[in-house]
């Protein structure tokens, strides 16, 4: 009955991103409560930092900005959000910051970046009012991205941990591939002193281990700033 109930959550699961992907696009321009949107131009996100504070100790500049895309990756627009309501992951589907957290962070910030060949970034990150808390918090996501490890064969999955330490920091990331082994981005969970993140980079064509380490390594320095 376990592995019954495991299965048919995962294909929930599954169903529900497939459907959050057709509509990505539509997403990403619409007006929401508590949230600011920039463009990629320099100056526009820029604005968007100075506003966009959610608390000492965690705002949308401790996130992925445009400058840390790599070269092939070209960012046009993001939406920053400070609520914490942001889905997590390709892997989560609707869980949040804010359910894992059970809303007890001292602060949120999420920002959801749009990419001109059609792929995305995501990022969710929050403030833990203790170290135990902010370490529960990382093992809960370790938790949640390696249970999409072992899929079905023909669904993507998430490949093995690769651990990264940085100025401040340290983080887990895992390529993803689609069920034919093609590599299609990744993701990260982050760890900087009470700060907590994951950060995704999905439907980039070409977007090779390497790619994800980079975006990684950057999105970690921005956390840990």
């Amino acid at each position: 009955m376990t592995e019954n109930r495991t299965v048919q959550q995962k294909s929930v699961r599954r169903n529900r991103i497939a459907a959050a992907a057709c509509f990505a696009a539509a997403l990403i321009t619409a007006s929401v409560v508590g949230t600011q949107s920039a463009t990629a131009d320099g100056a526009a996100h820029a604005a968007a930092q100075r506003t966009a504070v959610a608390a000492p100790g965690l705002g949308s500049a401790h996130l992925v900005q445009s400058e840390d895309f790599q070269k092939g990756m070209n960012p046009v627009g993001a939406t920053i959000e400070l609520t914490g309501r942001q889905g997590l992951s390709a892997c989560s589907g609707e869980e949040t910051m804010h359910d894992l957290t059970k809303d007890k962070a001292t602060a949120y910030a999420s920002v959801h970046w749009t990419l001109d060949t059609k792929g995305m970034l995501i990022e969710s990150a929050a403030n833990a009012p203790t170290g135990t808390a902010a370490a529960t918090w990382e093992q809960q996501l370790v938790a949640l991205v390696e249970g999409c490890q072992d899929e079905p064969a023909g669904h993507w999955y998430y490949g093995a941990a690769h651990s990264l330490t940085a100025t401040g920091g340290t983080a887990r990331w895992y390529p993803a591939y689609n069920g034919d082994g093609t590599a299609v981005g990744g993701v990260a969970v982050l760890r900087s002193g009470t700060r907590v993140a994951i950060v995704e980079l999905t439907g980039q064509p070409g977007s090779t281990p390497a790619a994800v380490e980079g975006i990684t390594t950057a999105a970690l320095n921005r956390l840990s700033s």
